[in-house]
């Protein structure tokens, strides 16, 4: 009998690390707000999960090493990856990897450059980029013309242009500049600060200095976005009666709203995200049939509404 009990354990043992899953995750950086809500998103997921662990590494904004963390995964044996990409025009030698070891890969947040010819097993999780800066860009047109406005110049905070995100959130900027409605507003610059708080607030530094005159700034995101207040409160101005708008919808930003400072964001879902990538990865991993593309909607989020934002990211 108790050979029989110990037989009955070791197999149950068995049974259950057979169906444990482990998923792979390589973030393009964590020293950034929005991923890092993303990060967290996942893993506190993936903790309500029987039998799936996470295995989440920084990238540290580093190609190389991100190319190096999916192949350890894959060394070590994982049951799928998930990349949040450091260079999305890079994904096409991380795909190739996966799709050669059969190993589910899904990209989140940022779109891959070779998203519409993703291998078998591999798919994208994330927000349509073509709402964000549409929806930012159509709500500081509406503010320009609320202030009673008929010409007005902007300046454009991009993130990183090897990011495909900083450049669809910037082509919409101009698609929407382009509309009857909007065409009043001019782009006066349009430079890069690469995601980060500290360059926003240095590039706007320089903008003053050099005397450029602007009407509204519009940022690829909020930590741009609070960079440029910054500066703008250093060098004496009113940020309450300034138009400022990012993407995101990030703690920061939307404090910085509620003071009067930001007029404008656009949620998005980073833990929505980090759901649905989880979950993508575990029904490739399972045999599942997935859509190839996920996306989880973007919302524009005003002075109007921010309360309702206040604890989703």
């Amino acid at each position: 009998m108790r050979k029989l009990l110990l037989g009955a354990a070791l197999s149950a043992l068995m049974t259950g690390s057979a169906f444990a899953e482990n998923i792979g995750v390589s973030m393009a950086l964590f020293d950034d707000n929005f991923l890092t809500v993303l990060r967290n998103g996942m893993i506190d997921y993936g903790k309500t999960l029987d039998g799936v662990t996470l295995q989440v590494e920084d990238a540290q904004n580093d190609v190389a090493k991100q190319q190096s963390q999916v192949q350890n995964f894959i060394a070590s044996g994982v049951s799928a990856i998930i990349v949040n990409p450091v260079d999305t025009d890079a994904t096409v030698a991380l795909s190739k990897i996966a799709a050669d070891a059969g190993i589910p890969l899904v990209y989140v947040n940022r779109e891959p450059v070779n998203v519409d010819q993703l291998p078998e097993k591999q798919a994208f999780v994330a927000s349509d980029e073509r709402e964000s800066g549409t929806l930012e860009t159509q709500e500081i047109c509406r503010l320009l013309k609320e202030a009673g406005k008929t010409e007005a110049n902007i300046v454009v905070m991009m993130g990183e242009l090897s990011n495909q995100a900083a450049r669809q959130r910037t082509q919409d900027v101009h698609d929407v500049i382009a509309t009857p409605e909007c065409s009043f507003m001019k782009i006066v610059e349009e430079q890069t600060a690469n995601w980060q708080r500290t360059q926003a607030s240095d590039l706007m530094t320089n903008w003053l200095s050099a005397g450029v005159q602007f009407d509204a700034v519009v940022s690829n995101n909020d930590e741009m976005a609070i960079g440029a207040i910054q500066a703008l409160k250093a060098a004496g101005k009113d940020t309450t009666k300034e138009i400022i708008g990012g993407v995101d919808a990030t703690q920061d930003a939307l404090a910085a709203m509620k003071a009067g400072d930001l007029k404008v964001t656009v949620f998005q879902d980073a833990a929505g995200q980090g759901k649905g990538a989880v979950d993508t990865a575990l029904k490739i991993a399972r045999g599942e049939k997935v859509d190839t593309k996920v996306y989880i909607p973007f919302k524009l989020v005003t002075p109007a509404n921010v309360d309702e934002y206040l604890s989703k990211n």
